[in-house]
């Protein structure tokens, strides 16, 4: 029993060094988007689309900051009224003669769900197709709870210039302030970094791909190459289905289309038919810009969680199992394995899970220090992971119940 415990601590220790040394380093949270100068030698025409349902909470906040954007070259807004309730047009439009920017701000109002799209696909779609009426070179798709930092945007389009990328995006900081963020919030950051480590999507010969939804700067060729945002219309987990899509990786046969000649947009690009694994991603972290939407409770972040986990799985009991059995062995044995060697006098198990233990707080340290919180709580990814684990759990169980995806009033079923 006791050689049996050992060897599943030891198998733990093995699969914590194998992830602090060959995925990517994601641990390190070093891949920013505040790091260097910005030098912009050519201005793209930029226009941000916003899907905005029942923001009146958050418009006056973002929208502002979106409108104040220190970017030198032409840029519009077209925020889409997601058949908001509470007059959300309404602020928008005080918001932009408020800064004195109503010229830039374009209002469009949202038109019924067609069956087969998710409501923010759907909003971005009447986004794209009004903003296309003045030919951008960009898209800057961002969401209507992001706080833009005044030269998020110019930081990014330089970015995309200067290393030629069809798609670049910024996780932004995410709110936290109460008790259940700080002991939750980070951990989500650093899942999301280890199942899509930054350096691997950022390097085009890697096949990983991601985004982070709220804050995306989308060539509008590339766009168009790809078919358009309705070749992702039903997905959930719509920023990371883009990514791969751009980058030419995606493997679900609903979202793969043929290529399109590319249009002339500037002097870098020519009209022959890329392909697929010559798309160039960047994604980051923002210590600048940052997310206004609170998660005051455990129930919202619980909701949040739930909302797409089990689609993460691909809707496979088998995947769920591995993961629930996965987080067990990586997260939660350690711990275990330390108290129980402890108090068993078997000091090889215990120092094995303390060892284990000590690895995986210190791969949290760097998200912790990111968020400015107590290098004590890297201690706690143990406990975090647990709930993770039963917030997958209950991903699943929503799913079967034909609950799963809810968000603003709506639900969509996998």
């Amino acid at each position: 029993m006791g050689a049996s415990f050992l060897g599943l601590m030891l198998l733990s220790l093995v699969i914590w060094l194998g992830l602090l040394t060959l995925r990517g380093q994601f641990w390190r949270s070093d891949q920013r988007l505040e790091v260097g100068e910005i030098q912009l030698n050519y201005l793209p025409k930029i226009c941000a689309v916003v899907p905005a349902r029942n923001e009146t909470d958050m418009i006056p906040m973002s929208l502002r900051s979106l409108l104040l954007q220190d970017y030198p070259g032409d840029f519009q807004v077209f925020l889409v009224d997601d058949q908001s309730t509470d007059g959300t047009a309404a602020f928008a439009e005080g918001v932009a003669h408020a800064v004195d920017k109503a010229q830039q701000l374009h209002i469009v109002k949202g038109e019924s769900l067609p069956p087969g799209w998710s409501g923010k696909l759907w909003a971005i779609e009447q986004g794209i197709r009004n903003a296309n009426t003045i030919a951008p070179d960009y898209f800057f798709l961002t969401d209507a709870d992001i706080e833009h930092d005044v030269s998020n945007l110019r930081r990014l389009v330089a970015k995309a210039v200067q290393e030629d990328l069809d798609l670049a995006s910024v996780m932004v900081k995410l709110r936290c302030e109460s008790f259940w963020e700080k002991f939750l919030i980070p951990a989500f950051v650093f899942f999301f970094q280890k199942l899509y480590p930054f350096p691997w999507v950022n390097n085009p010969k890697n096949k990983t791909a991601a985004a982070a939804g709220g804050c995306i700067l989308i060539r509008a060729a590339a766009l168009e190459q790809i078919g358009g945002i309705q070749v992702i219309r039903q997905a959930l987990i719509d920023d990371c289905t883009l990514a791969q899509v751009v980058k030419g990786t995606d493997k679900n046969s609903k979202f793969k289309i043929p290529y399109g000649k590319l249009k002339l947009q500037n002097s870098k690009l020519d009209n022959s038919p890329p392909s697929p694994q010559s798309r160039k991603i960047w994604l980051g972290l923002s210590s600048l810009t940052r997310s206004l939407r609170p998660y005051k409770s455990l129930q919202t972040i619980w909701d949040m969680v739930a909302r797409t986990a089990y689609t993460q799985l691909n809707y496979s009991p088998w995947l769920l199992l591995g993961t629930v059995v996965a987080m067990t062995l990586i997260y939660l044995l350690p711990p275990v394995g330390t108290i129980i060697g402890a108090l068993m006098g078997n000091w090889r198990i215990a120092l094995t899970g303390l060892a284990t233990w000590l690895l995986m707080s210190l791969a949290y340290l760097p998200t912790i220090r990111f968020y400015k919180l107590s290098p004590f709580l890297a201690f706690s990814l143990p406990a975090i992971a647990v709930l993770y684990t039963l917030m997958t759990i209950d991903s699943a169980l929503r799913h079967w119940q034909g609950r799963g995806g809810a968000w603003k009033g709506r639900v969509y079923p996998g």
